[in-house]
């Protein structure tokens, strides 16, 4: 069953994770969703899909009162990104999803009216979070064309989507962060090289995400970066040929029989 864990807490303002079940099927990707909290402002970044929407709630619901969850950060268009978004609204109708424009008339297909989306330009975005303001960081091509992070400044912490995802296999489930960088590249190296199109984009998120000094890189999938893991990482993916093709990462069975 996947627990709330918590990242960072200074005052009212908290970083939470939802992360691993040991319990779920197969042949459904695990996922990592972050709740950011300032006050009584909350938003869930990349809530997940249908499939796991009951644990995802179960997990939020035993420390916090997901009816105030009134943001969703939508890193990309994916189904294990934002499919749950229906159900979501269901807990509170309020709720303003932030996503690309890009992707404004395809993330309704999975509930939500003309008034639940705001997008986001392609620059990027300030988000206002209680008091503080988290910022939309351009990531596009990575893997998405129309694609983002979301940066809390304050915190230090990067909620990176699909960037720095990790494919772990069962008997690493439970790492909630990197501790043996070497030991993680066979987990992210075929990943980032298929899934990521672009090596001038990715140069660029590397410039751009050295200059913000975060303490933590979050990724949906796989383990969390923290202190040096931080730098091992950007500089690892800034030397890595991305855009190519390769053999299916062997934590990641596709073929749909479990």
């Amino acid at each position: 069953m996947k627990k709330l864990r918590y990242l960072y807490t200074d005052g009212d303002h908290k970083w939470a994770v939802v992360a691993r079940d040991p319990e779920r099927p197969p042949f459904v990707i695990d996922t990592n969703e972050y709740l950011i909290v300032k006050g009584d402002d909350a938003i869930l970044t990349d809530p997940g899909g249908l499939e796991i929407f009951p644990v995802v709630f179960t997990a939020v619901s035993q420390e916090f009162n997901p009816e105030q969850i009134n943001k969703i950060f939508s890193s990309h268009q994916d189904p294990d990104i934002i499919s749950s978004l229906g159900l979501w609204l269901e807990v509170n109708p309020d709720i303003r999803c932030h996503l690309s424009w890009l992707w404004r008339t395809f993330v309704p297909h999975f509930g939500g009216t003309r008034d639940t989306f705001v997008s986001i330009p392609d620059e990027g975005v300030r988000i206002p979070l209680g008091d503080i303001e988290l910022e939309a960081i351009p990531a596009h091509y990575l893997h998405s064309c129309g694609n983002f992070n979301l940066w809390d400044p304050k915190a230090k912490i990067l909620f990176s989507g699909d960037i720095g995802a990790a494919l772990l296999p069962p008997g690493k489930i439970h790492d909630l962060f990197v501790s043996d960088f070497d030991a993680h590249l066979p987990y992210i190296t075929v990943f980032h090289q298929r899934w990521m199109a672009s090596n001038q984009a990715k140069n660029d998120w590397c410039r751009r995400v050295r200059e913000l000094k975060p303490e933590m890189i979050c990724p949906q999938h796989g383990s969390i970066y923290k202190g040096e893991m931080v730098t091992r990482f950007i500089d690892w993916f800034e030397a890595l040929e991305v855009g190519v093709l390769g053999v299916t990462p062997p934590a990641l069975d596709l073929s749909g029989r479990g």
